[in-house]
């Protein structure tokens, strides 16, 4: 397809939005040349010639610099989506292969897809004495001592390093004494909660190989971020030469930011983010633009993907509502790899995934990616845009939500399309976390004061802190595990809870996916409506304890919503200062949550008829997070439900934009309002990370709250809207279903917090 024929068909496809104003701004991202240079001198010849049979004869620059830098030591690469950072990690590996069959290399990847998708690749260049393997939860057991024996090339995950690899590491002694480079692609996603376990799990590998009499060399691949430099030496314990100038060309971008139209000016009300992403969908998809669409929510895909479907065929063209699928975790293995391979084939062409698409699988040439919300992060929208037009020119669109931060944004679209990429936080020293791999690496090898080489500073107290919780005992020089078991099987490294919840078809027995533990109280709690792939199902029952959830088909127009109420208990306060008119504290917090009822909500237009009670256990974990006490003045005259409102509505604000300041989005952070806490004795806001442990988000907020409260000032008062809407004070997450919120009271508050005449200030800056 030519560039001004795909073109024209965009135009078809999303002009009427332009004429209606629903795109409020339009830029252009310009394309780029390459840059070439020969192979290598020092690269084998076999190698070189298997190149040739795929139509590689040049390098880019990037990658033939990587190969020579990862000659000397560690490399952090960040390019570009589509610029060949896979071929740039993959030469100084296969070259040392080719070199020596005995060489050992491991390749960890964030999802299984990735694995599987790179493992083809390489397999299709066929270079010399290469014997490539997947080792992870699919791989059949039976298949597994001949890849540990046999295989120089191993493609795992951080989980299976952790708890199917190091634990067993006597099997693996020959690997490991052959063990010269540990590739980590899409380095970038190893933040948060997630990076800071992966931190403590590649400072194991680094113990284990030296007892195995080997220092590997790490190559680390990541999508442009603000601290590459800094995130692998956090990640590995050892610095890394930074690879940043791009060699690669670039097709270039049209870029539209969309916001949907209002439908109720007076609340404030605009139609549904997941409507205008389907309607676009179903646009482009009929004009043949091979299409990707992204929203972070399983349901919200699903949703989108229905509702083009439906419009589709509403037009008369069902064979295209057909080559419409829905991509996410929960799938089974099988189910991922077809629609893969569909996308590949091009026989789809329109897919609405989560961001579980947004990594490097090579899914062929999309024309337009549509990123439904912000999800997050500068750094994650880019990635998700860099999708489409990697071989001609593409369009990236993002359909903007009700959220206050995706309005926030439309409002100031230039800061917006201006804001850098963030910097990826992890703290592999939170205690919680490194307290767990503490453990499982005194089961790998006794524990020993060298150790502090490797798991940081403090080492030998957290070791007695662990004896006396019985967690460690000595064994001669060096602590080791008090029980007996695998210790790693504990630790989870991407959620709270460990395992996963069953979903059953009860007519056929056939389990269709999966849902974490720690998720299913508020996904398949008895009477929720379940979607997986395309088709919706109701939850008959749900049996934690067994670990399966039994459904049926579901027709009925409407999906739930829970209601979930919560608890906190301080349990240490850590810092407290007067900022504000307030005091603030930052500590430890115990927080309960519990589902108690759900809404069944039209799916047509989001209106909620119904409130089921439901009886769920308390769920509770321990966490940081900051809160305040809300001095009388600032709230007087007020009645009490309108109180609770405007602290209600506070706390929403103030999570809506901490993103703002913080390298998260608003699902990372939770919040509770009280008129009254039974250990502060008065009115008092808490918000705190939603991850248990902590990974820093709130102690951001903590130290930059003026900038809190200001910029939650200006989200609220900034809205058109009369008494409070979705762009300004309710939240898509809350518990309490966002009742009560009493906006003035809001603004009111931020004000008085905010200092004089920052309400006056405000309005003249909007």
């Amino acid at each position: 397809m030519s560039e001004s024929l795909l073109e024209g068909r965009w135009s078809i496809a999303i002009d009427p939005a332009r004429r209606d104003g629903r795109i409020v701004e339009s830029a252009s991202e310009p394309a780029t040349g390459a840059r070439l240079e020969a192979f290598p001198e020092a690269l084998d010849p076999g190698l070189a010639a298997a190149l040739n049979r795929i139509g590689i004869e040049q390098l880019y620059s990037h990658q033939a610099e990587a190969f020579e830098a990862a000659a000397e030591g560690n490399v952090i690469l960040t390019t570009a989506t589509a610029s060949g950072k896979s071929l740039a990690f993959n030469l100084p590996v296969l070259n040392a292969i080719a070199a020596d069959p005995k060489a050992r290399a491991l390749y960890l990847y964030p999802t299984k897809a990735l694995a599987q998708d790179q493992a083809r690749a390489l397999a299709r260049l066929g270079s010399p004495n290469l014997r490539l393997a997947i080792y992870d939860g699919d791989t059949p057991r039976d298949e597994r001592p001949a890849i540990r024996r046999q295989s120089n090339l191993v493609l795992t995950n951080p989980d299976m390093l952790h708890v199917g690899i190091m634990p067993h590491h006597r099997g693996w002694g020959d690997f490991l004494a052959n063990l010269d480079w540990v590739v980590v692609d899409e380095a970038h996603t190893y933040r948060g909660v997630f990076g800071s376990h992966v931190a403590n799990v590649l400072r194991r590998l680094r113990r284990l190989a030296r007892a195995y009499g080997r220092e590997p060399r790490f190559v680390m691949a990541s999508a442009t971020i603000a601290n590459p430099a800094e995130l692998a030496e956090r990640l590995t314990g050892a610095p890394a030469r930074l690879i940043d100038e791009d060699g690669a060309p670039s097709a270039g971008r049209e870029i539209r930011i969309w916001n949907p139209p209002l439908v109720n000016p007076a609340i404030g009300a605009r139609r549904s983010a997941l409507a205008e992403a389907a309607d676009l969908l179903a646009d482009l998809v009929s004009h043949e633009v091979r299409t990707i669409c992204f929203l972070k929510s399983r349901k919200g895909i699903e949703l989108i993907r229905k509702f083009a479907a439906d419009r589709l065929t509403e037009r008369g063209r069902p064979d295209l509502a057909g080559r419409i699928a829905p991509y996410r975790a929960g799938y089974t293995p099988a189910q991922r790899r077809e629609i893969e391979a569909k996308l590949v084939s091009g026989e789809l062409l329109g897919v609405a995934s989560t961001d579980a698409l947004e990594l490097g699988i090579d899914i062929g040439g999309l024309d337009a990616a549509i990123c439904v919300t912000f999800p997050g992060t500068v750094a994650g929208l880019k990635q998700m845009w860099g999708r489409a037009g990697r071989r001609e020119r593409g369009l990236a669109v993002y359909v903007a939500g009700p959220d206050g931060l995706d309005q926030y944004f439309c409002r100031h679209p230039d800061e917006f399309l201006e804001r850098p990429v963030e910097a990826a936080i992890l703290d592999h020293l939170s205690p919680e976390i490194r307290d767990q791999h503490l453990v499982a690496a005194a089961f790998e090898l006794p524990l020993t004061a060298e150790d502090e080489e490797f798991f940081g500073p403090g080492l030998e107290d957290a070791g007695q802190a662990l004896v006396l919780r019985g967690e460690l005992r000595k064994a001669g020089k060096g602590l080791v595990p008090r029980r007996a078991g695998f210790a790693a099987s504990d630790v989870s490294l991407r959620s709270s809870s460990v395992g996963d919840i069953a979903v059953i078809d009860r007519e056929s027995g056939e389990v269709i996916g999966t849902v974490e533990t720690g998720r299913a109280f508020t996904t398949i709690h008895p009477g929720a409506v379940y979607m997986h792939l395309g088709t919706s199902w109701e939850v008959e029952m749900l049996d934690p304890v067994e670990g399966q959830a039994i459904v049926h088909r579901f027709d009925d127009e409407w999906y739930t919503r829970p209601k979930v109420e919560t608890e906190i208990f301080i349990d240490r306060t850590l810092e407290t200062r007067e900022v504000c008119g307030v005091k603030l504290s930052f500590g430890h917090l115990s927080v309960t949550d519990q589902v108690m009822a759900y809404q069944r909500i039209l799916s047509a237009d989001g209106e909620a008829f119904d409130l089921v009670d439901l009886e769920l256990p308390e769920q509770e974990f321990v966490t940081r997070g900051l809160w305040y006490e809300v001095p009388e003045d600032f709230i007087s005259g007020m009645a009490l439900n309108e109180m609770l409102g405007a602290l209600h509505a506070t706390e929403h604000g103030q999570i809506a934009v901490l993103p703002l300041i913080a390298m998260c989005d608003r699902w990372d952070i939770g919040g509770l309002s009280t008129n009254l806490h039974m250990q502060t004795g008065t009115p008092t806001i808490f918000i705190y990370d939603g991850h248990p442990g902590g990974i820093g988000l709130t102690r951001r907020a903590f130290d930059l709250f003026p900038r809190l409260v200001g910029d939650a000032l200006r989200l609220i008062g900034e809205c058109p809207c009369d008494s409070g809407c979705p762009s300004c004070v309710q939240s898509p997450k809350c518990g309490n279903l966002n009742e009560p919120l009493f906006k003035a009271g809001a603004i009111s508050l931020l004000e008085a917090m905010a200092g004089p005449g920052a309400g006056k200030n405000m309005k003249q800056e909007s």
